[in-house]
């Protein structure tokens, strides 16, 4: 069976990465998405563990179509019976990158006209919509090559919606970005990992699943592939068995700090509610007061970009991170994620890896600092000896 799973753009190695050790084959890398193959066991795992994905999907037509009239005619053409009953509801969401077809909200809502006239003229009756939580979500996506391809949406909620962050701070981190951005640094889980920005606390938590390999849809409540026909509720369970007799103990540190009490107070619930209370610490403390006696670690934020959260005078405020950086952290990497590039040059380090992501509508650099001990100079010196 051939999927395709969603990620935000940036992460789609990383995503074929986590799919080839689930076990995927014919592994397709694409733009914000991959293709892969495999069964409705792989289907289900990659729901369940899959860390950079935001909703996997199973494409089951494909058609090529220009106008709405034809769209209509081929979506008609549909046994949707074979999928849906009366009693379902359902949602569809459009994407077109068509010339002909310009409106994805006009293209959902042609599809859904097609689907309902058919049962209608079928039944005498019709299934509902329900755009929150429907039984049934269908993706429908019309290519620059006017390729249509209708898949059914296995996810349900976007992945992204872990179940554990009840309540959120201001400008809050994507939770699938989170993961992607840990993944990207290279963390292999040897040493600390700390946020002196945590905020809610989301890269911490995404940090302590990885490092216990816990799923991260443990608390999730229910996905779209469970009201499908075929929805085989033996092997889910089997299946979330395995996988929770994979989460291992992790001793080194995790720790957040934030300025803010109440961000504080949220991230400790929110590391509750994730089951992890005991491995991740958080503490009310400025980053300027910031000191460790570890000798190395992974040190990773998420600091204000002065668009949602204001700051005073953003490039100053970015300059004491460099500045504490290099007067506490000396020996650890640091990795910073800001859409401020002029207030990130003001950190006044020259980074060693930049990447580009996207934090929501956001064009973000995700920048990698090498804290040496001594100089750059000295540390090559050492090496090359």
């Amino acid at each position: 069976m051939k999927f395709v799973a969603k990620t935000i753009f940036g992460l789609e190695d990383i995503l074929a990465g986590e799919l080839k050790a689930l076990g995927a084959e014919n592994i397709q890398k694409l733009t914000r998405a991959v293709q892969f193959e495999g069964d409705m066991k792989l289907l289900y795992r990659a729901n369940l563990e899959l860390r950079t994905a935001l909703r996997i999907l199973y494409p089951f037509r494909t058609f090529k179509t220009k106008h709405e009239s034809h769209f209509y005619k081929k979506m008609r053409e549909t046994d949707w019976s074979k999928y849906m009953q009366l009693t379902d509801t359902f949602a569809i969401d459009g994407h077109t990158q068509s010339k002909y077809i310009t409106h994805s909200k006009f293209l959902a809502l042609k599809a859904k006209d097609a689907i309902v006239d058919q049962f209608r003229d079928n039944t005498g009756d019709r299934p509902n919509v329900n755009v929150k939580s429907p039984t049934m979500r269908l993706n429908v996506h019309i290519s620059y090559e006017n390729l249509c391809t209708l898949s059914w949406d296995s996810s349900g909620d976007s992945l992204h919606k872990r179940g554990y962050r009840s309540v959120t701070g201001e400008a809050p981190i994507n939770e699938v970005l989170a993961a992607g951005m840990i993944f990207l640094s290279g963390w292999e889980k040897d040493c600390a990992f700390i946020d002196p920005m945590c905020g809610s606390g989301t890269l911490l938590i995404e940090a302590a699943m990885i490092a216990k390999n816990m799923p991260p849809q443990l608390n999730r409540r229910g996905f779209g592939f469970q009201n499908w026909s075929n929805y085989d509720d033996k092997l889910w369970r089997d299946v979330v068995s395995e996988a929770k007799r994979n989460i291992k103990d992790f001793e080194l540190p995790i720790i957040g700090y934030d300025i803010d009490s109440e961000s504080v107070r949220i991230a400790q619930n929110n590391i509750m509610n994730a089951r992890l209370r005991g491995d991740v610490l958080v503490e009310t403390k400025d980053f300027r007061n910031l000191t460790t006696d570890l000798e190395k670690g992974m040190l990773m934020m998420n600091p204000p970009y002065d668009e949602r959260l204001e700051i005073d005078d953003i490039n100053a405020f970015y300059k004491r991170i460099g500045d504490q950086m290099k007067k506490e952290f000396s020996g650890w990497n640091a990795w910073i994620i800001s859409s401020n590039i002029p207030a990130l040059k003001r950190v006044g380090l020259k980074p060693s890896r930049r990447i580009a992501l996207f934090n929501g509508s956001l064009e973000c650099k995700f920048y990698k600092f090498e804290m040496y001990r001594g100089s750059k100079k000295a540390k090559k010196m050492e090496v090359s000896e």
